[in-house]
């Protein structure tokens, strides 16, 4: 079912909308539609949107639904009054009841990024991102005292995806090193990760599906063999049991669950959103 359309209509990004309503749509069996519509800020852009919500109510013959986040009442005010939409207003349905059982009022901010520049948790998560990419796929071995995970497996195990999720979702410094023949081999841990062993955490992966991977970006070659796959894989997890390293399989795990199994691990403190 996709002719259905869903609108994420906010004063800001529109990531708050967007990521809540996907959560509820998720919950049903359909593939409908999406519209972002971030920085509605004025009452000639609400009724912009408004004309747009109703052409597209009138296109499909099916009342869109909208998701917003919008804070200025005279704003939200158009949108309600105006779409031929179901219009869910996140605010008043979890803002307004939050107000009464706290009895204070909340500062309606715009968007969860308003006033960055002065913020040490944005501070933080751009020094992890800028950490996190000068140390993808084992670039650099150069300050990993200062890492607070470094993620180790094969290649094309979900490393570098992981390691900035964890930077720019959660201001964590995530460094990822890739283990290859060499090092099973040798059958330790590289010499630049021995002294950040508890730091480090594996990620591995089904053999079936690393030869896939591996096959879109070097069809045929002996690295995306599945023979090959299967002993990379074998030898890690083996390597990782020696060194009693954590670790878990990406295999079937989405990124958002891979960090948050991550950090319930390491640290706990930064589970927050």
């Amino acid at each position: 079912m996709s002719n259905r359309t869903v609108f994420f209509i906010s004063d800001g990004t529109g990531i708050t909308a967007e990521t809540f309503g996907n959560s509820i749509l998720k919950q049903f069996a359909l593939q409908p539609r999406h519209v972002r519509r971030p920085f509605i800020d004025t009452e000639d852009k609400a009724h912009q949107v408004v004309r747009e919500i109703n052409h597209t109510a009138e296109v499909e013959g099916k009342r869109p639904i909208v998701f917003t986040t919008l804070v200025n009442e005279e704003v939200l005010a158009i949108v309600k009054q105006g779409s031929r939409a179901l219009v869910l207003d996140m605010f008043s349905t979890f803002v307004e009841p939050l107000e009464a059982e706290l009895g204070m009022k909340s500062n309606h901010r715009i968007g969860r990024f308003s006033d960055v520049a002065a913020s040490q948790q944005y501070h933080d998560r751009i020094e992890a991102i800028n950490f996190s990419l000068a140390h993808d796929d084992g670039q650099s071995a150069r300050n990993l005292a200062e890492a607070d995970v470094i993620l180790i497996g094969v290649s094309r195990s979900g490393k570098t995806p992981t390691s900035l999720y964890l930077a720019m979702q959660h201001g964590i410094k995530a460094a990822n090193y890739p283990l290859i023949p060499e090092d099973f081999e040798r059958r330790t841990l590289p010499s630049s990760l021995a002294p950040h062993k508890s730091k480090c955490f594996g990620l591995t992966i089904a053999p079936e599906r690393l030869s896939e991977i591996r096959n879109e970006r070097r069809p045929n070659s002996k690295y995306a063999s599945l023979e090959n796959c299967r002993y990379e894989v074998a030898e890690a997890e083996a390597m990782m049991r020696r060194e009693g390293i954590a670790w878990l399989s990406s295999t079937h795990k989405s990124i958002e669950e891979i960090a948050t199994t991550i950090l319930r691990d390491i640290r706990p403190d930064r589970l927050v959103y």
